[in-house]
């Protein structure tokens, strides 16, 4: 009988102390899951801040060029002052912005009313926006507004007008390709007739020209901080026979090089840009050089 009470005895204590061992196991687990879950709750809100250091939504750039240049055109033969503001998201996909210009110098434009020349100073705000699919492919829209001029000729300026007969406002839908690191295809498209993108029928009718310019660039040669780059582009439309960039069927009007070179100022890095323009339409040669501020 002693030894049957000893044995519920020992049975007893040996159930109390599992029953305390497993709590202590328990209220451990407990402790170790919420101490891991505070870490782990730190090491994240101090990626998050790592994350937020380093992602910046806006940007602001500006350049400094001899003369701007744009798809074999010479925009403005005087030096200018460019900049732009932007937004990009996080996974740096999405990108809008605003991009502008002035000029320091000016060109003749003659006034509709008075028939002498006025004096007219680039100006320039133009929106853009682009979606990248992935590294290689990208999608932009380009609402280029141009309004160098415009009072100076006798117009009424009227920045959201895409009126075709101004003249200075207009839309283009772009595709970039990257076929390889280091060329690129591109392909736009200026959207029915804007600034002038018509051709005039026999009847005095205005049908629209829907621009078409194709360009390939390859960056042929690089070093540690420079690079050499080729590129040739051409227009036609399908429609007319008149496009926004030439007078008469397509053409190859954009071929040349550019040659760019990094400069350290201060500890600041400055990209420089030279490039050597040919519109073979035109007859005309240019070589523009592009500072890159910030």
């Amino acid at each position: 009988m002693k030894r049957f009470v000893k044995i519920i005895v020992n049975n007893n204590l040996n159930g109390q102390c599992n029953r305390e061992t497993k709590n202590i196991l328990i209220l451990a687990s407990i402790v170790m899951f919420f101490t891991c879950s505070i870490v782990s709750a730190q090491e994240n809100d101090v990626v998050a801040e790592q994350v937020l250091d380093t992602y910046k939504p806006f940007s602001i750039g500006a350049h400094l060029k001899n003369m701007h240049t744009w798809h074999g055109f010479v925009v403005h033969p005087g030096a200018v002052i460019a900049s732009n503001i932007e937004y990009n998201s996080k996974n740096e996909k999405f990108t809008f912005g605003f991009w502008g210009g002035a000029s320091f110098s000016s060109v003749d434009v003659k006034n509709i009313n008075t028939a002498e020349n006025e004096s007219a100073y680039y100006k320039e705000v133009s929106i853009y926006t682009k979606y990248r699919f992935s590294d290689k492919f990208f999608i932009e829209a380009v609402s280029h507004n141009n309004y160098t001029g415009v009072e100076e000729r006798g117009d009424k300026l009227e920045y959201w007008s895409y009126d075709k007969t101004q003249g200075y406002n207009f839309v283009d839908l772009n595709f970039g390709y990257n076929v390889t690191p280091n060329t690129l295809l591109y392909f736009a498209t200026i959207i029915g007739g804007g600034s002038g993108d018509y051709e005039v029928q026999d009847n005095g009718d205005l049908k629209n020209s829907w621009t078409h310019y194709f360009e390939v660039s390859s960056k042929v040669w690089q070093n540690k901080n420079s690079s050499l780059s080729l590129f040739t582009g051409g227009a036609w439309s399908f429609i007319t026979d008149k496009t926004f960039y030439t007078e008469g069927a397509g053409n190859i009007i954009n071929v040349g090089a550019t040659y760019n070179k990094q400069f350290t100022v201060l500890k600041h890095t400055i990209p420089v840009d030279v490039t050597l323009m040919w519109n073979p339409e035109q007859e005309k040669t240019v070589i523009q050089l592009d500072v890159a501020l910030f």
